[in-house]
């Protein structure tokens, strides 16, 4: 299956990518560098917007504003890089920040939480607790936590068609399944349904129209898995980057898998030999995908 570099981003994390099917645009986040960026596949059109402070996941709202994940805070955004606070989460807990951020098919926005792990410089600290959270938020602001579970770093928000909700430690190296109760959102009954691979850890990931999932496996990991929701690996595709970070369908009938990568914690030497890390890869997998959820 042939790879492609499609924007040579050079992103310190690149993360969160999304495919707007309003504007037939890419749009995805570098948490590090505080920026939102923008591609155009059909054009190769590139913008960027410099943020106040450091983001952390990014998605689509029904009204063509984004809701952006901060450190902190919950945002609305658009594209006149304007931000307005929707709402705060953890502020009891300073140690911690806003991680994965995914809206779901209900139009909530699932967010998880997680130790700090850079400084205010950017520069990469040791997570040494397992303090993360799940929360998800409501348009009308209410805020609640979806399991007592805790997670070293939360990555991966997929809803499975058939009322179940997967997501991941990256910390651990294990995705796990719940069941979510219709009648009172919560995660019950958590299953470990993939631990250990030995491809690097799992980060990011969106679902195909068969219901399958595609994982970006991080910390060296260079490649993307296509996993069942019972958690069978049934295809690892390769990739040209060692940290592949979060992954979208994107362009004419959502038939392209697009990937963000980064180059966080990597040596000058390395980077010299790899200059490739942190771009925006793309392949088409034989699959198509869903078009994002919209917040609202």
């Amino acid at each position: 299956m042939s790879v492609e570099l499609i924007y040579d981003a050079r992103n310190i994390v690149g993360e969160s990518i999304i495919w707007d099917d309003r504007l037939k645009r890419l749009f995805w986040i570098d948490i590090i560098d505080k920026h939102i960026h923008s591609f155009e596949p059909n054009n190769g059109i590139h913008e960027v917007w410099k943020t106040p402070n450091f983001i952390t996941s990014i998605g689509l709202c029904k009204n063509n504003d984004f809701i952006i994940g901060g450190m902190k805070n919950i945002y609305f955004w658009n594209l006149d890089n304007e931000f307005r606070q929707f709402t705060n989460i953890e502020s009891h807990i300073p140690g911690n920040r806003l991680n994965e951020g995914v809206v779901a098919p209900d139009g909530s926005f699932w967010v998880g939480t997680m130790q700090k792990n850079f400084s205010a410089d950017g520069i990469p600290t040791d997570i040494t607790e397992t303090s993360g959270k799940i929360y998800r938020c409501t348009a009308d602001g209410k805020l609640e936590q979806m399991t007592k579970d805790k997670f070293g770093i939360t990555n991966t928000f997929i809803w499975t068609k058939t009322g179940q909700f997967i997501t991941a430690d990256t910390t651990k190296n294990q995705i796990y399944r719940y069941d979510l109760d219709k009648k009172t959102s919560k995660l019950t009954n958590r299953k470990t349904i993939l631990q250990y691979f030995d491809r690097g850890l799992p980060d990011g990931s969106c679902i195909d129209q068969d219901g399958y999932f595609w994982n970006c496996r991080v910390v060296g990991g260079s490649c993307i898995a296509r996993i069942s929701s019972d958690g069978t690996i049934d295809q690892v595709v390769d990739l040209p980057c060692s940290w592949p970070t979060s992954c979208t369908f994107g362009g004419k009938n959502f038939d392209t898998l697009y990937i963000t990568s980064a180059r966080f914690t990597m040596s000058e030497e390395h980077l010299a030999a790899n200059p490739q890390e942190g771009a925006i890869f793309a392949f088409k997998p034989n699959i198509g995908g869903l078009p994002q959820n919209k917040f609202g």
